[in-house]
């Protein structure tokens, strides 16, 4: 076996052998809305599900609908419900799951540059500490009510 070939089998190996971590995490439901056509912010909720054996990090997001999105959570100062900046992001554990809803965890998305419609799509990007960068497309649902779900998509992306 020549050289060449030698480095060309090992790389191969190397290359089957790392895991697609990125396909074990799946996102879920995903939906974005605003308050009203001319707000100049939203926000976007999901499920996102870590199905590999190792514990994750959602580290980040970005998307091109907004001048700034940021990982948001709501907490309670003083007996009032605050939205806080979570600049750290939120752990995703080994075979568990970030729900990201109404009230609680969710993207926020300030200084939209298009006016969320219904139906329309938003290109969204998730950033996670070890699965690194998933992209999907976010529908736009403003009709949708608190705790309401619709069909589940499955995969590395929405669309999947």
């Amino acid at each position: 076996m020549s050289l060449k070939s030698s480095l060309l089998a090992i790389c191969a190996s190397v290359v089957l052998a790392t895991p697609a971590i990125a396909q074990e995490v799946e996102i879920h439901d995903p939906y974005a809305r605003s308050a009203s056509p001319m707000a100049k912010s939203g926000a976007a909720f999901m499920v996102i599900r870590n199905h590999s054996g190792t514990g994750d990090r959602l580290i980040g997001v970005a998307s091109p609908a907004a001048q700034k999105v940021e990982l948001h959570t709501h907490r309670e100062e003083d007996g009032v419900m605050r939205m806080i900046h979570v600049e750290d992001g939120f752990a995703l554990p080994e075979g568990g799951e970030i729900r990201m809803q109404r009230g609680g965890h969710h993207v926020m998305l300030m200084g939209l540059t298009e006016p969320f419609e219904q139906g329309k799509v938003i290109p969204m990007t998730l950033i996670f500490e070890t699965a690194g960068e998933i992209t999907l497309d976010v529908p736009v649902d403003l009709a949708r009510k608190p705790g309401q779900g619709h069909a589940m998509g499955h995969g590395k992306h929405a669309d999947d």
